[in-house]
């Protein structure tokens, strides 16, 4: 008798391990399309720097340090733009292998951050000759944060730096306006430029308004060019 019951709960249970062990691929598959769909970057970047800041967001992505990568890629951006040296020894055609290391090991010790991953993309620029493009990918790789992190950037030209308090005074007003989408997140710059005399350019997305005093000059001049 036990034996017919534990025999009959066999075939019963089998259709439910069937089941079981045909839903645990399709999980494993959804999971790793999720994964990742997840690791690629969210916008498209062009040109061979872009292709390189997408690889970086990607092997950042399955390393679970996309934070670290970002912060590390911003040191070496501030630093390739203050130290005019280090621009010209990247841009250096050709550099002896022992040079490109000593490079890579300076780099990534001011990087500061990203670990494994920013080494590994540094000596990928090394091995293939493109160091000249690190500037580039940082830039392209900010890009791809931002839109991941539902930023738009903010960039306001002004004769001068501005304030603190101006800035974001401008801010406020500009995430009001219908130029910024519900949910973005607003990322601000202050660029200077004395060519446009006073006044502001405001650049929001790819969007311009331009109220610098340069500007009205130029309308001007074209109004009594064109009465006269």
């Amino acid at each position: 008798m036990l034996s017919r019951q534990v025999l009959r709960a066999a075939r019963t249970a089998a259709p439910r391990r069937a089941a079981t062990l045909h839903a645990a691929p399709v999980r494993c598959f959804a999971a790793a399309a999720t994964a990742a769909a997840e690791s690629q970057p969210p916008i498209a970047v062009f040109g061979l720097d872009g292709t390189y800041a997408s690889a970086l967001y990607t092997a950042a992505a399955k390393s679970s340090t996309l934070d670290a990568t970002a912060k590390a890629l911003g040191n070496l951006n501030a630093l390739v733009d203050r130290d005019a040296k280090l621009s010209k020894i990247l841009a250096a055609p050709a550099l002896a292998a022992e040079d490109k290391a000593a490079v890579v090991a300076e780099l990534a010790r001011q990087a500061g951050a990203g670990g494994d991953t920013v080494r590994n993309f540094l000596d990928a620029l090394a091995e293939n000759n493109r160091l000249a493009l690190l500037k580039g990918v940082c830039d392209k790789f900010a890009a791809i944060m931002s839109a991941a992190r539902g930023e738009l950037e903010l960039k306001v030209t002004s004769a001068q730096p501005l304030d603190g308090k101006t800035l974001a005074r401008l801010e406020t007003a500009v995430s009001k306006s219908p130029y910024v989408g519900q949910g973005k997140k607003l990322k601000v710059t202050n660029q200077v430029n004395s060519d446009i005399i006073g006044g502001l350019v405001v650049e929001v997305g790819d969007r311009t308004i331009d109220l610098s005093v340069s500007s009205r000059i130029a309308k001007m001049n074209k109004l009594l060019t064109d009465t006269l």
